[in-house]
């Protein structure tokens, strides 16, 4: 019986096209979606090196302190080209650089138009003329020679750097993305989704809510039995669209949920259940019609996301700092948490955290589900 009814309600999900668009389609629309509005946005906000020229005249060659400091932001900051104020002006002319500077009593910028790399330019010739004119100050005030000031200076620095050394080793992920909490949010969007499959399943088998369930309360099988089986195959259909999420984001979009597969894909299963408990609780403790339930485990799913930082990758940090008790009872966060974990982090205790997190709300929706069943009893059917 346990088998023969899982088939039928596997059938009946399958042919279910309302069911199948939100747990199949909608989930990749939106992924489609985010993909094109995020795209570009990490590669537009990178600071690419700037090709600036610099005029090397007898006032330049003589000012040790600008020859070394553009010295050391050359390659990082700057792509510097050295020649004549002519030469400066014709790659000005051209667009090959973004400014010149020329120094004779002050250093002067010149650039041709406003932009993000001639304000760039600006301000770091603004900040070294400011420190160039202290570091004279000092000198000046110094009796020493302003030679032996500016040797002594950087035979200071040397041995400081040199007594007080600073390992920084970089254990976090080389591809590192903050839009990626999106993807997240998208999954445990799914994951969520998912309770709308449990509610199904279990509206079927109510007395109450179906045809079907009145046949099943007045016949000799198990109730426990029937709803069994119907959720195990609303589970199944739950991971089958999971599934197709991962496959399309994963090869088409290219996101990237990190190495370890294996503890992803224990996440998601997690996740699935914990989206599906979430539904079944629903279906048995609110004695509304079905649309109304669905619309509870919609705005109810769409809040999980939002707090989690699906409409706002900021939400989740200021959850964090001020609210955290919501992420530790939000299943959504719950899951995006636990993603984070894995892409961010080298250690696994955030992980298992999240995933005792996840049983922890399944169990509690199953027991008040079990709870509310069995102190169900008609009149009359």
């Amino acid at each position: 019986m346990f088998g023969h009814n899982f088939k039928c309600a596997l059938k009946t999900l399958f042919k279910n096209k309302v069911l199948l668009f939100w747990t199949f389609a909608f989930p990749i629309i939106l992924g489609t979606l985010f993909h094109m509005a995020f795209q570009d946005i990490e590669s537009n906000e990178t600071l690419d090196v700037i090709d600036i020229a610099i005029v090397e005249n007898e006032s330049w060659k003589e000012n040790k302190i600008l020859s070394h400091v553009f010295d050391e932001l050359e390659g990082d900051l700057f792509s510097i080209t050295y020649g004549s104020e002519e030469e400066a002006i014709a790659l000005l002319n051209d667009h090959k650089i973004s400014g010149y500077l020329i120094l004779s009593d002050t250093l002067k910028v010149v650039v041709k138009e406003n932009g993000i790399d001639q304000t760039v330019l600006k301000f770091v010739v603004e900040e070294i003329t400011e420190t160039e004119e202290i570091m004279k100050q000092i000198a000046f005030r110094n009796p020493m020679k302003e030679e032996s000031f500016y040797q002594n200076l950087y035979s200071m620095i040397g041995q400081i750097q040199n007594e007080n050394k600073v390992e920084l080793v970089d254990i976090s992920n080389q591809n590192l993305s903050y839009t990626m909490i999106e993807f997240y949010t998208l999954i445990a969007m799914t994951c969520l989704y998912g309770g709308m499959l449990g509610l199904y399943v279990v509206n079927q088998n109510l007395a109450n809510q179906s045809h079907n369930g009145k046949r099943i309360a007045v016949s000799p099988t198990p109730k426990w039995k029937v709803i069994l089986s119907s959720a195990l195959a609303g589970y199944v259909v739950q991971l089958v669209g999971i599934a197709l999420l991962f496959l399309y984001t994963t090869f088409v979009l290219h996101v990237d949920y990190g190495n370890d597969i294996l503890k992803v894909i224990f996440l998601t299963l997690m996740g699935c259940f914990a989206g599906l408990s979430m539904g079944i609780m629903i279906a048995t403790l609110f004695k509304v019609s079905e649309n109304t339930k669905t619309g509870i485990i919609i705005a109810f799913t769409m809040l999980c996301c939002f707090l989690s930082g699906m409409m706002g990758i900021t939400m989740k940090y200021l959850i964090d700092k001020n609210i955290p008790i919501l992420n530790l009872i939000n299943p959504a966060s719950m899951i995006t948490d636990g993603f984070y974990a894995l892409y961010y982090y080298d250690t696994f205790s955030r992980y298992y955290f999240d995933l005792m997190s996840l049983f922890l709300f399944s169990l509690l929706m199953i027991l008040l589900s079990i709870r509310s069943l069995r102190r169900q009893k008609y009149d009359s059917i």
